[in-house]
């Protein structure tokens, strides 16, 4: 029994954190996958995924760490965690100056006129960062990637984080930050959680000056994003955007104009504030870059 993993696990679940095994050395889950349950145990009435089978139960615990040197594996959704992780940038990026998630999210903080919140955390194998918040009670998030800012994701229910302890061949898990563990900020949630479903009608467009094609493309873009299907909210959102981004590269429309009307209309289809933000911005820089001139298009 490896001892310093076996404690790391007990002490994670001393504060309320439901924690599963992950195989030693790596962050992969160490329980079988659905199609290998043997339908035995605790898969006995159906099969159990990691999330259902992370324990705070010590006895459990000392069982299944008894075994092997398994690292930690935290099920941040039961354990009523919203973790926001902070990635370093892949080593095979040519820009090897380009921000990292702390550098970003600490942007998104500026331009949002809060201070980065203080919490506790880990430091990760690669140099990254995790803060852990307490999530409001009654409110279910999922996990995003790069939708509140680049490099920065969060992991709330259906996800996991490794815990403080574990070790990797990059380098070992260390806490970070201090035992106290902060309220998700109400400005982050806002970020996080999907917008209310609002009343799709017509589009009402701000008075500006441009090409009277582009405002009829903007608000005929908008009304398909609004009634976009749940599952293809994303990409239509991100393709009817990149179609209109050639007027705002023609000058005929103001780029804000193109951002505010496609914020609402992605609101309005139920995708979070910061994944409007993020589509939007991604995708009215790709057309920007690829707009041909008019006389080409």
């Amino acid at each position: 029994m490896n001892t310093h993993l076996l404690n790391a696990a007990l002490t994670a679940a001393e504060r309320g954190w439901h924690v599963f095994p992950l195989r030693p050395c790596t962050k992969r889950p160490a329980l079988h996958g659905e199609t290998a349950c043997p339908r035995t145990g605790p898969c006995a009435t159906g099969h159990r995924k990691w999330e259902q089978r992370a324990t705070t139960d010590p006895a459990l615990i000392r069982a299944t760490w008894a075994r092997a040197p398994y690292n930690v594996g935290i099920a941040t959704g039961p354990s009523g965690l919203v973790v926001v992780d902070l990635d370093k940038p892949k080593e095979d990026k040519d820009s090897s100056d380009a921000p990292d998630g702390a550098a970003t999210f600490a942007a998104l903080c500026e331009r949002t006129g809060h201070p980065v919140p203080a919490t506790c955390g880990t430091r990760t194998a690669s140099g990254g960062q995790h803060l852990y918040f307490a999530a409001p009670a009654g409110v279910r998030l999922g996990n995003t990637a790069g939708t509140l800012a680049p490099l920065v994701d969060t992991r709330a229910w259906g996800g996991y984080v490794v815990a403080a302890g574990s070790t990797t061949p990059t380098g070992p898990y260390e806490p970070v930050g201090g035992p106290k563990v902060a309220e998700l900020p109400v400005w982050l949630l806002g970020l996080l959680q999907p917008a209310p479903a609002r009343p799709v009608g017509p589009l009402r467009l701000p008075a500006v000056s441009g090409n009277r094609a582009a405002l009829a493309a903007l608000e005929a873009e908008c009304a398909i994003v609004a009634g976009a299907p749940d599952h293809q909210r994303n990409i239509t959102l991100n393709r009817c955007a990149f179609k209109v981004g050639r007027f705002v590269a023609w000058g005929d429309l103001p780029r804000h104009v193109a951002e505010e009307a496609f914020q609402a209309a992605g609101e309005a289809s139920g995708l979070t504030i910061a994944e409007c933000r993020a589509t939007i911005r991604s995708a009215l820089n790709s057309s920007l870059r690829k707009a041909r001139a008019r006389n080409a298009a």
